[in-house]
């Protein structure tokens, strides 16, 4: 009963009074629900979009509450493509409470992480419908600059990689198994000398590091490649090497090296064989029969080259800093195309899965979890 006294409070007195204050013309119809917080909950920076939501709104129905106890409505101030920059506005919740804002292409919020045990944050919410409003495009953005690899022979592999991926014998069952899982993990891939050595560089204090945005997207903090130490430098180089371009390829079966086999080239090279078979057959047969080799053509055509050129592999990469609060998300404007992902992971040995961190991937078209 309680909440039905409530839903219409909202539909009809308070309804005109909003329309009044906002100068929106709001629709009778609302959607209301009531969500419950708790430690270590979150809701991530978005903007309420969605079409015919005019005003949001949220009722709080909380104890007495600290800012140190975290879920602050914070607000954000956004950039000249109306992507969201900083938060500029923090609400505490309090009992009794309404917030209500006009929903638009700029109304980007959150709800901070929960830090309070012992507290839950109840609250009724929901949207007042009206007229759409007119929405700019989506506004696309530049990707991490890329460059073709850098030279260098495989003296780099033996200086840094564990020999035992050098084999090629561990490079073949590596393979076989990327190919049907479509990922692989490698435990101690470098060298137990080289890794403790980077592990060392990263606790640096001359290293900066920025944040990375925008909050609707991303929000985790990348390091100026001139500020890091030597050794961080050398393995950035290891990393865009010409000598792992072609271990990369030989793990995964990619050509991203050109002395790398393909898939294409697997199959023109049987397709040669099948040729070859062909005309071998064919000698055979006239041989044995002139008479109707003399009615076959005199020459089959060639098929056409239709193999399409590609241009040289090429990567992009940063160095990120990742802890409490950091995240990266699906979003409407993320590009799709054929990559390769390679993460190396500093600093997180005993990992456990409850801690989070981990990277999801979406097939294009589905919902859930590859």
């Amino acid at each position: 009963p309680g909440a039905s006294l409530l839903r219409q409070a909202l539909s009809e007195e308070f309804r005109a009074w909003l329309s009044a204050v906002t100068q929106i013309q709001l629709e009778p119809t609302i959607d209301i629900s009531c969500s419950k917080y708790e430690y270590t909950d979150v809701l991530l920076c978005h903007d309420d979009e969605l079409e015919g939501r005019r005003v949001a709104f949220i009722l709080y129905l909380v104890p007495p509450w600290e800012k140190s106890d975290g879920g602050t409505l914070d607000l954000y101030s956004t950039d000249e493509h109306s992507q969201p920059q900083q938060v500029v506005k923090s609400l505490v919740p309090s009992w009794n409470t309404l917030v209500f804002f006009e929903v638009s292409p700029v109304s980007f919020h959150q709800a901070r992480s929960f830090l309070s045990e012992e507290k839950s944050r109840l609250s009724v919410s929901g949207w007042f419908h009206g007229p759409p409003i007119a929405r700019p495009a989506p506004q696309g953005e530049a990707a991490l600059p890329r460059a073709p690899h850098i030279p260098h022979d495989q003296e780099i592999l033996y200086e840094w990689v564990n020999l035992l991926y050098l084999d090629m014998d561990s490079q073949a069952q590596i393979q076989e198994e990327f190919e049907e899982r479509s990922e692989i993990l490698l435990k101690d891939f470098l060298k137990k000398e080289k890794y403790q050595l980077l592990c060392e560089a990263l606790e640096n204090k001359d290293i900066k590091w920025s944040s990375r945005g925008p909050a609707n997207k991303r929000f985790y903090e990348t390091a100026e490649e001139e500020s890091l130490p030597h050794v961080l430098k050398q393995f950035l180089q290891f990393l865009r090497s010409e000598a792992l371009f072609l271990l990369l390829s030989n793990f995964t079966g990619l050509k991203l090296h050109f002395l790398a086999p393909s898939d294409e080239d697997e199959d023109a090279g049987e397709g040669r064989g099948a040729e070859a078979a062909g005309q071998e057959e064919a000698e055979h047969d006239a041989a044995s029969s002139p008479q109707q080799a003399e009615q076959q053509p005199d020459s089959v055509p060639e098929a056409q080259d239709s193999k399409a050129q590609n241009g040289a592999p090429v990567c992009a990469g940063e160095l990120r800093h990742w802890t409490h609060g950091h995240y990266t998300l699906v979003h409407d404007t993320q590009a799709t195309e054929f990559a390769l992902d390679l993460l190396f992971f500093c600093g997180c040995e005993d990992w456990d899965p409850e801690y989070g961190g981990f990277t999801s991937y979406i097939a294009k078209g589905e919902d859930e979890e590859v």
